[in-house]
């Protein structure tokens, strides 16, 4: 009855006001949709002048193009969501258009993003509560951008609900209407009618939660996305319309020209240097973007070193448990975390992603999750389940940390504000710089930054054509895509599901490359890891989409290395063989490559911090009881007392049992707990190893799994019977 009178109350209270703030909505919404269809109508079926290819230059011949064309009506320098958008978007309106990234496409902030495709529900809570206009503007905008993203990659992105828990009964009407008003913000772009759940209805769309002072819930709905493979497909979309991309392909300085009529210098271009083999030239462009990041300042000095810096970097760290720790289809918001942020709890790949912090940081091209964030994340994820979910330390399966680049306005009076959206900046000397705003809303950044290019710098192009604009991959996607995927080719169902979500119609050519199993089932397709959908093809596939590194396959054409880092470092050496084959690798380039990625994961995934639960100085917290156990367990396997076990003590115990497992995995599940390299497990390393699964702070241990199976294995054979044995008369 409680419940059903909060309900009501919140009908007659916060649905009054949620009900006129709507109708303007709706109002504002019928003035504007006929100006939007036929503003829809001219971006999407403009005509074109850049024929579409339907096969992808190489990259040296993207670098060909990038050097030898005389001059550029655009050049972009960024290859994140921004600046990829803002290369759509100038080659789409028939601009003549390079772009060049340092590193690889989406390498930085793009990649490191909470998977989210939103409007801001907060941002819209400070809007109303402050009547702030801009925010409120800036909410619109995005929800209007994220129901665009969601139609032009519907494979890479899908609608989900996020459940909001309420835990007094006050904040259920007050969450309800500011939750109805996100709705009516969106208007008709609204994903899905958010809706209020009773306590045991929560429960049983979110059985993990925390039951105790558990009033209900509130269900809306926001988009999501695969961050890294969006950001390749505007890219890759940018490329087949004619832009000449290329990645790890650095902008030395500008180029600059004095204007004969002015006497001022402008801007004419970037010396530009091939990373991968050093080579250096010059890429000339009418107009130059600077869509950096975090690194925009970099740019800006290159352009007048006594500028003022305007970006002000803030470090996100979220991290990755195991998928039992959500449901498969539905995320949760805290909006109040123990210091103010929010913290999102969402499912992703399979995966729980949780995050994200807000600190203040140094720029690097290079981030580390810190310990101290993981441990925040992790403390406000156990508020907010049962005590009946032991949430460890030991469950994170990979962290990273991301720079959100936040900026404060040059053109403002108060030049130290933070700017709450992005902003378009143009030099003296012509350098047009986009900054700041969020994943979300990078189409109608590009929009504007070319807007303010075309209009300042003389570049004669028409409106912007991205609104509508299909990206790679979705043109020939169904939500049935993978069937045929099974049916044609032979590949498992979970394998087929990851292709069509992650390739769209282009899952077909990756299908094409996949080799014959040897198996009766699946016919193609060999696993790079055996938990993980991700098969040996994709290697191939994503050299064609510019992958230069092993770091770039992990990493962003594959997402191994942000779900489960370890997983990612096994499969590693077949990575690194099939790229070295395909491009013609030394052995000293491969194992250059693999010590570099293993660094990338050790260091900016979080492999490091996973690895110090488990260290030779770890406090070991074992009673007598315990410890005894573990000497006994141990001692199985050091049958000679040495102090130590090896690769061939193991498989001694393993062949009583008539079990095997292949060597090479054997040495990696004694290496995860060999703490100082020897070749071997010491018994003082197995006690810190069980020591550190009694805390959580290690959940996983392949060894400890393996031991405490044998041994239990050991116990139920008992002793062999004389007439088994084949002795006796």
């Amino acid at each position: 009855m409680a419940f059903r009178k909060v309900v009501k109350g919140t009908l007659i209270g916060g649905g009054a006001v949620a009900a006129v703030f709507g109708a303007s909505q709706l109002l504002e919404y019928r003035k504007n949709q006929p100006k939007l269809s036929r503003l829809a109508y001219v971006e999407a079926q403009g005509e074109l002048k850049m024929p579409y290819q339907d096969a992808l230059p190489t990259r040296q011949e993207q670098l060909n193009k990038l050097r030898d064309t005389p001059e550029f009506d655009v050049l972009v320098v960024g290859g994140g969501a921004t600046g990829a958008g803002c290369a759509l978007d100038a080659v789409t309106r028939n601009l003549k258009t390079a772009l060049v990234e340092r590193s690889d496409f989406s390498s930085g902030t793009s990649s490191r993003s909470t998977k989210l495709i939103h409007g801001g529900v907060r941002y819209l809570q400070k809007a109303i509560m402050n009547l702030d206009y801009e925010q409120y503007m800036m909410v619109k905008e995005a929800l209007e951008e994220r129901s665009n993203l969601l139609d032009i990659a519907p494979h890479l992105s899908a609608p989900l609900p996020i459940m909001l828990p309420v835990y007094k009964w006050w904040q259920l009407p007050y969450y309800w209407a500011g939750i109805k008003m996100y709705d009516m913000v969106a208007g008709s772009k609204c994903l899905k009618s958010s809706y209020v759940l009773s306590k045991s209805k929560a429960l049983e769309y979110f059985p993990m939660l925390k039951k105790d002072k558990l009033v209900g819930a509130i269900v809306y709905y926001d988009g999501q996305h695969n961050d890294a493979r969006m950001n390749l497909a505007i890219a890759l979309s940018a490329a087949r319309h004619g832009a000449a991309i290329g990645n790890y392909t650095e902008v030395v300085r500008l180029l600059k020209t004095t204007d004969a009529q002015t006497g001022k210098e402008r801007v004419c271009g970037a010396r530009c240097k091939d990373v991968i083999t050093g080579q250096e030239f010059d890429v000339r462009a009418k107009c130059i973007i600077n869509a950096t990041g975090p690194f925009t300042d970099s740019l800006r000095k290159m352009d007048n070193q006594k500028t003022a810096n305007i970006c002000q970097p803030s470090a996100g760290v979220h991290i990755v448990i195991p998928g039992y720790y959500s449901p498969d289809n539905m995320g949760l918001l805290d909006p109040a975390t123990s210091d103010g942020r929010v913290i999102f709890f969402l499912p992703w790949e399979k995966m729980t992603i949780a995050g994200t912090t807000d600190t203040p940081t140094d720029v690097t091209a290079h981030p580390i999750p810190r310990e101290e964030d993981i441990n925040f994340i992790l403390n406000e994820v156990r508020n907010y389940l049962s005590a009946d979910v032991e949430v460890r330390r030991g469950d994170v399966l990979a962290a990273w940390s991301g720079i959100r680049p936040l900026v404060t306005d040059p053109n403002s009076k108060n030049t130290q504000s933070i700017c709450r959206n992005h902003i378009v900046n143009i030099s003296d000397s012509g350098l047009v710089t986009i900054a700041g705003g969020k994943w979300t809303t990078y189409r109608s950044m590009a929009e504007e930054t070319l807007d303010a290019a075309v209009k300042t710098l003389g570049l004669t192009a028409g409106p912007s054509r991205t609104m509508g604009l299909t990206l790679e991959g979705g043109k020939d996607w169904t939500p049935t895509l993978y069937i045929r995927l099974v049916q044609d080719y032979g590949l498992e169902n979970e394998v087929a599901q990851h292709l069509a979500a992650t390739y769209g119609g282009k899952s077909f050519d990756v299908a094409k490359m996949a080799q014959v199993t040897g198996k009766r089932w699946p016919i193609v397709g060999k696993r790079l890891v055996s938990e993980f959908p991700y098969i040996e093809s994709e290697v191939l596939y994503a050299i064609k989409e510019y992958a230069c590194t092993a770091i770039d396959v992990i990493a962003r054409r594959t997402r191994l290395g942000f779900l489960n880092v370890q997983a990612a470092d096994e499969a590693l050496p077949r990575i690194v063989e099939i790229m070295a084959k395909e491009l013609g690798w030394s052995e000293e380039r491969s194992q250059e490559e693999m010590e570099a990625a293993k660094k990338f994961l050790h260091h900016e995934m979080g492999y490091k911090s996973r690895s110090e639960q488990l260290t030779k100085t770890s406090e070991i917290c074992l009673n007598e009881q315990e410890v005894n156990r573990y000497k006994k367990r141990f001692h199985r396997f050091d049958k000679e007392s040495k102090g130590f076990i090896t690769i061939v003590d193991v498989q001694q115990v393993l062949e009583k049992l008539s079990m095997r497992i292949d060597e090479d995995a054997l040495h990696e599940i004694l290496n995860e707990v060999d703490l100082n390299k020897n070749g071997q497990v010491e018994l003082d390393e197995f006690m810190q190893l069980m020591s550190a699964v009694k805390k959580g702070q290690v959940s996983d241990s392949r060894l400890a799994i393996l031991m405490k199976t044998v041994e239990e294995g050991l116990d139920q054979r008992g002793p062999v019977s004389v007439d088994r044995s084949g002795g006796g008369v």
